[in-house]
């Protein structure tokens, strides 16, 4: 006969621990549907009890798969591999000890949210990366996209970064969209981009917010661009590795505020 599955937090525990290896090999076994029933109940008690409701904090123990989805600032744009943000970061994990793989990056200069949700539409990413980070939105913004627009697309994005985290919100932060006003590319309509770049960062914040997701703020860095003109990469329009370096700096405070990394 059916039996009740434990629920967790209002979601179904199998869902919890499908990515479990543990629960995987569980399903496997050529046990009968009564002891199959006992068994999920008895991972489901194991795993309840060393569990909170922000999820499990990453530990130096732990080896961090991070999956980056994005544009040109993901992807690093006119600065060399190793000066990109989400390269800078793993990096800079592993200089105080963790474990960290090398990430996974979903970004192409010129992507709109559309461009991102329809590549993730395409591909086959797994659901058990332990963290993810979405930075998207400058090119709806340069090309003149409706600010409700971009406001479903990224709300449809954010939930796929929960999926891919394996629906672990406390694993996906959110980053806020650079100004390029503050460039030599930008700087003759510096008020105008910068009143829209706000805007359009408003929607991304409530959203994250909506959805429990660490926000973090960036912008505030890149408006610095030509007061230190070394944080400028020589096209003059994206980051250098210098500022990506400022990112990640304000990264890692954030996700150790958060918990979401041991100290």
């Amino acid at each position: 006969m059916p039996v009740a599955v434990p629920h967790y937090f209002g979601r179904p525990m199998t869902q919890v621990l499908k990515n479990s290896a543990l629960f995987r090999l569980m399903e496997k076994l050529p046990l009968q549907p009564v002891f199959r029933a006992l068994n999920i109940y008895i991972v489901c008690f194991l795993t309840c009890i060393t569990m909170d409701t922000d999820g499990q904090t990453l530990s130096k123990k732990t080896s961090i798969r991070f999956l980056a989805l994005g544009d040109s600032y993901t992807i690093g744009e006119s600065v060399a591999e190793l000066q990109r943000w989400p390269v800078q970061l793993m990096n800079a994990l592993k200089a105080r000890g963790y474990t960290s793989q090398t990430p996974k990056i979903i970004a192409v200069t010129g992507w709109r949210a559309d461009d991102l949700q329809n590549a993730l539409d395409n591909s086959s990413l797994s659901r058990d990366y332990n963290l993810v980070s979405l930075l998207i939105g400058v090119n709806n913004q340069y090309q003149g996209k409706a600010i409700a627009e971009y406001e479903s697309q990224f709300e449809v994005i954010l939930d796929r970064a929960i999926l891919y985290a394996g629906g672990d919100k406390s694993k996906v932060f959110v980053l806020s969209i650079p100004d390029y006003g503050y460039t030599p590319f930008g700087l003759e309509k510096q008020s105008e981009i910068s009143g829209q770049i706000d805007a359009f960062n408003a929607v991304n914040e409530s959203i994250a917010e909506k959805k429990a997701v660490t926000y973090i703020d960036i912008t505030d860095i890149s408006r610095r661009g030509l007061k230190d003109p070394a944080l400028v990469a020589e096209d003059g329009l994206h980051p250098s590795g210098k500022m990506y370096a400022l990112w990640v700096e304000r990264i890692l405070e954030n996700l150790l505020a958060s918990k979401t990394l041991t100290h």
